[in-house]
């Protein structure tokens, strides 16, 4: 057994976590304006599905504002619409090719509750990475039996594994912060 390609698939494995609690933490709504809000949103334009930044350029206004400038004034409707019906809490107007969407405040229930939905979502990754520490572990004890490695190169592959996963944990943690944080303002 290679321990190496096994260290190296486990990292990867914990970093496609990582990077997917980060797309998802990235999408759930606060108080700050993110052009992430509107930008992927699909709209039927002329029988075609397209997102909203494939039709033009999207911009932050600050402090709670989202500019859309379209590059044809028949996307206008159609944009629009989506913008509304996406439910983001966003109040949309247009003038000309240019659509302003604006965020509301948020209220301290609707804060509470995404500030759940975020916990619930870094658990979620947490038991992810421990069920492929577990995998992994199972795979080297699995090697260690049937004597392809030694009693120490799986001990020292485990810590290894470990301190992927502690530091693994620690940026989930810190994105948990730090959306917390953005939560808050």
């Amino acid at each position: 057994m290679n321990t190496d390609a096994l260290l190296k698939t486990f990292e990867q494995e914990l970093r496609g976590v990582s990077d997917k609690l980060k797309e998802v933490l990235r999408l759930i709504r606060s108080n700050r304006p993110s052009v992430d809000l509107v930008g992927d949103l699909k709209v039927n334009y002329y029988d075609q599905w397209f997102t909203i930044k494939q039709l033009g350029t999207l911009s932050v206004l600050p402090p709670r504002g989202i500019q859309v400038t379209l590059w044809d004034k028949a996307a206008v409707g159609p944009v629009t619409k989506a913008i509304e019906e996406a439910k983001a809490g966003l109040t949309v107007s247009s003038e000309g090719l240019t659509i302003r969407a604006n965020l509301s405040a948020l209220s301290n229930e609707r804060r509470e509750e995404l500030a759940k939905i975020v916990k619930k979502e870094v658990e979620e990754a947490r038991i992810r990475v421990r069920a492929y520490r577990d995998e992994a572990n199972k795979k080297l004890k699995t090697a260690e039996t049937e004597s392809q490695i030694s009693k120490d190169v799986a001990f020292k592959t485990k810590e290894k594994l470990q301190k992927v996963v502690e530091d693994t944990n620690r940026n989930l943690e810190a994105s948990l912060e730090g959306k917390l944080k953005e939560l808050e303002e």
